[in-house]
């Protein structure tokens, strides 16, 4: 039995944390789209920072679940972050694609640093980045 878990915390700053381990693959993908749904439903949230540090394997579904987040939150003008991949996630991202190398951080501190350094360019009116 593939075992997935997932911890969600409370938005702050339009920001949405999820942290991912174990599997993620046909099995449990679903747990993972379920999860997602009300945060991607959330207008306040406009970035999701998935920290897969605990990941040990993605699949196909797994992926689909990642563009679908992508998707949600692009119609918004919001973005998905991966933080913490293990190398054969990373390999799985770098093969098929699934995510912007910049939008790929070692750690959830890094992806925190890009979203203030965003948000800051916005505030003072500098965002033609």
């Amino acid at each position: 039995m593939s075992l997935l878990r997932i911890d969600t915390t409370p938005p702050a700053n339009g920001v949405q944390r999820v942290a991912i381990g174990g599997r993620l693959d046909t099995h449990t993908y679903g747990a993972l789209d379920e999860a997602l749904a009300p945060v991607l439903a959330n207008p306040a949230v406009t970035s999701l920072v998935l920290d897969l540090a605990g990941l040990d394997y993605i699949s196909s579904a797994g992926i689909r679940s990642v563009f679908k987040a992508r998707k949600a939150l692009s119609t918004r003008a919001g973005k998905v972050l991966v933080a913490n991949p293990q190398p054969q996630i990373q390999k799985v991202f770098d093969m098929v694609k699934a995510v912007p190398l910049n939008e790929i951080f070692t750690s959830v501190a890094e992806a925190d640093a890009y979203l203030d350094a965003m948000q800051r360019k916005i505030v003072e009116g500098d965002d033609e980045d």
